[in-house]
């Protein structure tokens, strides 16, 4: 099921990339569960706690950037209904799989990334996925695009009226 988004996201940010907070730079070099490397996406997430947890899967705590949006995305694929996983064939099991990275590595895809790629195709935006870093809960939310900016239908704007980044 395709939903719209309104509201704030947050992203927590390593501090090499707070300069560029729209650019999805990271993403596109290392890839990430829902984009393959050299696909450009931004990993928001819908709390705070959930945006730190994101950002620090390693264990401790490390320099951060924390940056928010105020966003209107049409289009993203929620992955809360199962009617929906079902009418697209996914595995709900296969967006909370731990070897992603690894599987990425052996085949060049990782079934994560195949659906992100088919998503995307089909026109979704972006996706709406629980947050999968240690202590999360169900409630813990992610929204990953795949197509931003400054306009509808997928408009994402820097929360920064007083341009701190641009310091």
């Amino acid at each position: 099921m395709a939903i719209r988004y309104r509201g704030t996201l947050y992203r927590a940010l390593n501090p090499i990339y707070a300069r560029e907070p729209l650019s999805g730079k990271g993403a596109e070099l290392h890839g990430g569960r829902f984009n393959a490397k050299g696909v450009a996406a931004l990993y928001a997430s819908l709390t705070v706690m959930t945006a730190l947890r994101e950002a620090n899967q390693v264990g401790s705590l490390q320099p951060t950037t924390l940056v928010s949006y105020d966003a209107d995305i049409e289009a993203a694929f929620d992955t809360r209904d199962e009617h929906s996983l079902a009418a697209h064939d996914i595995d709900p099991d296969i967006l909370s799989d731990p070897a992603w990275r690894e599987r990425m590595r052996k085949q060049g895809e990782a079934p994560t990334q195949a659906l992100a790629r088919r998503l995307a195709a089909s026109g979704h935006n972006g996706i709406l996925v629980r947050s999968f870093a240690v202590g999360s809960t169900a409630s813990d939310l992610n929204l990953v695009l795949w197509r931003w900016g400054p306009t509808a239908p997928h408009r994402l704007t820097l929360i920064d009226d007083e341009n701190r980044l641009s310091r």
